[in-house]
């Protein structure tokens, strides 16, 4: 898999931590492997499972951070996928030297696009520039 698309199965396992406690995703992890269609090779499955669990462990200091920049929008007030795209996003802007910011914020517009609602592309952007 690209980068792009390793990206998405970061997203969708990232996603089920609205709905899942802290504590069930190691099983949520595991699930989302074995279930996942296309079916991810070994190295795609690992590569999944490390960034959400990169991402995972900076959770509570992402959020502070959107709620610090998002003047009446705080995480509680976003729509769940949105919210998932931008905590994505800003993990690889704060600390995966990997990604250019750039890329980051176009990867996130594009998952806005495919994943969210109408206006969520404009959304994401405008919330991911501040941290440009």
């Amino acid at each position: 898999m690209n980068r792009s698309e390793i990206r998405e199965q970061v997203f969708k396992l990232l996603f089920r931590v609205e709905f899942n406690s802290m504590k069930d995703m190691e099983e949520q992890e595991d699930l989302f492997i074995a279930t996942n269609e296309p079916k991810l090779s070994a190295a795609d499955a690992e590569e999944v499972k490390e960034k959400y669990e990169k991402i995972a462990s900076k959770l509570y200091d992402i959020d502070a951070m959107i709620n610090e920049e998002t003047l009446g929008w705080d995480t509680g007030r976003m729509a769940k996928v949105d919210l998932t795209i931008i905590r994505l996003a800003i993990y690889e802007i704060k600390y995966d030297e990997t990604v250019p910011t750039g890329v980051a914020i176009n990867e996130a517009v594009e998952l806005a696009k495919k994943f969210g609602q109408d206006g969520s592309a404009a959304f994401v952007n405008g919330v991911l520039a501040k941290f440009a």
